[in-house]
């Protein structure tokens, strides 16, 4: 028999909300129809999760399963971020276990070559299970509601094919107490059983800290003796790659877990730029897709990226960021910066790619003929003087007490004169080689004077990727340091310069009026 397109009234997909029951493809046993789509949403009460398995399954294959497919998603469907997996062949797919009580399962078939489809069965698991997604959220039984006496749960989490250590926070935790944990408790194991490394026991009140284990599997088991409950846990896992670095080299760039693809759901990742003491850090938004704001509050409310200065999530907020936008690169105002992603249970995007670089501490003065530029040496070491120069390498700086230091005139060490909004300035490239060995790293700071107000600024114009910084920003503004940019004797050549500079307009002006009176006379 042929298969057809399926008929208008046929059972396809719906909402299974029995503790327990079986959903298979169209026509099964016999041929599913061809150009068909299914989408079971499988719900339990919250606080369960859902065990799913495969009795039988024979779809048309294809290596990436882009012809005919089965789709698992831990909760709600078309979301890429629940993604269990994608199945096709005649390879059953292994039992799932759901991380919360919501399960999705899409079948869907193509125009061409029908087979005899899938059997699957349901049922609602009280606590525990294997749970092999990405990410989850578990709790303890009838959470928030007091937990049952007499439980034991076991969580196995692992398998995802991502092979990378599995994070556990918990975000609420209220449990018996009692010395040792004897009575109810939560035990955290590094592997899938109890032979495992031990990584924690805990009961009371106080939250367990955020446990990263060392492999790819993490054992949780929940236990509750005869009497005195709480309200439980609840938790959430992921297994993301770097999700949590600390960066102290001058320029570094990161991404969000498994971008360009989607991230997981349920993240909170941290990246920590920590840099020598005076520096700043400019933070540049290469690529940026995440959750839209909020309707309602029209807030980043659901996935967002945040920056905070000073390196804790204390320090003060830099910026907030969601949805899909061009940002304009960022800057913070101590040496340290601390980035975190918060993504929630569903809606997952492409994510977000950054790159960052230190922005040198120097101060830079400028008279009306020459330019200063200071750096501290212990900012720039172990550079050799000669790697730090201003237009040309024959303009390096020289080493005067604990810095490098730059003393030029504006004719000299390619400097150009050229006009900025009606206003004559005096414009050079200061040049920072870190490279080492064959991997060229040279940063570019365009140092600007205007002579008439003797005001200097400076301004990042290279740095991890000079394509991509096309915008800049005045990171420095000298006049303010002016004291703090200069010893005792440079603001006196300073002060000469001006003395000679007026000196010389006041013998002029003398001049033109003895002549004007001698022409008069005559």
């Amino acid at each position: 028999s042929h298969p057809l397109l399926c008929p208008p009234g046929i059972k396809c997909g719906g909402v299974l909300s029995a503790p327990s029951g079986n959903f298979s493809s169209p026509n099964f046993p016999g041929l599913y129809p061809y150009e068909t789509e299914c989408t079971w949403l499988i719900v339990v009460a919250e606080g369960s999760s859902v065990l799913l398995s495969f009795s039988h399954f024979e779809l048309e294959y294809h290596d990436t399963c882009a012809y005919d497919y089965l789709q698992v998603y831990n909760g709600a469907t078309r979301d890429r971020g629940n993604l269990l997996g994608t199945f096709c062949g005649h390879s059953p797919p292994p039992p799932f276990s759901s991380a919360w009580h919501v399960m999705a399962v899409v079948f869907r078939s193509d125009r061409h070559v029908a087979k005899h489809g899938f059997a699957a069965a349901y049922r609602k698991d009280a606590c525990g299970g294997q749970l092999t997604g990405l990410s989850g959220e578990i709790t303890s039984p009838r959470y928030p509601e007091s937990y049952p006496n007499d439980a034991e749960c076991r969580w196995s989490i692992g398998g995802a094919g991502g092979g990378g250590p599995l994070t556990l926070v918990f975000a609420d935790f209220q449990m018996e107490g009692g010395q040792g944990c004897g009575f109810d408790y939560v035990a955290l194991f590094d592997g899938p059983t109890v032979t495992a490394p031990r990584l924690g026991r805990y009961c009371g009140s106080a939250r367990p800290p955020r446990t990263i284990s060392s492999t790819p599997h993490l054992l949780i088991i929940f236990k509750s003796d005869f009497n005195i409950g709480g309200r439980g846990f609840k938790a959430h896992f992921y297994s993301a790659g770097k999700c949590q670095e600390v960066f102290t080299t001058i320029k570094g760039n990161f991404s969000s877990p498994q971008y360009p693809n989607f991230y997981p759901n349920n993240l909170k990742c941290q990246w920590s730029i920590q840099l020598p003491p005076g520096y700043r850090i400019k933070v540049f938004f290469l690529d940026m897709e995440l959750e839209g704001r909020s309707s309602l509050t029209g807030g980043c409310d659901y996935d967002h990226l945040s920056a905070f200065d000073g390196g804790t999530e204390n320090g003060s907020l830099l910026g907030q960021w969601c949805g899909r936008e061009s940002l304009a690169p960022v800057t913070s105002r101590s040496n340290r910066l601390l980035l975190v992603l918060h993504t929630d249970r569903n809606t997952a995007k492409r994510g977000f790619s950054i790159s960052y670089v230190g922005v040198v501490p120097m101060n830079v003065s400028c008279t009306r003929t020459d330019f200063h530029i200071q750096i501290p040496v212990q900012s720039l070491a172990p550079l050799e003087r000669n790697r730090i120069y201003l237009g040309t390498p024959s303009c390096a700086a020289q080493v005067v007490g604990r810095s490098f230091k730059i003393h030029t005139r504006f004719d000299t060490c390619g400097t150009e004169s050229q006009r900025r909004n009606n206003t004559s300035v005096i414009v050079s490239t200061l040049y920072i080689d870190f490279s080492v060995g064959d991997q060229e790293d040279i940063h570019q700071y365009e140092v600007q004077c205007e002579p008439k107000r003797k005001e200097a600024s400076v301004t990042l114009i290279a740095g991890p990727d000079p394509s991509r910084l096309s915008q800049a920003e005045n990171l420095v503004d000298a006049q303010q340091r002016e004291g703090e940019a200069m010893d005792a004797r440079e603001i006196k050549s300073q002060d000469t310069s001006d003395i000679v500079f007026i000196s010389i307009c006041i013998l002029a002006g003398l001049l033109m009026v003895i002549a004007v009176v001698g022409l008069v006379l005559l």
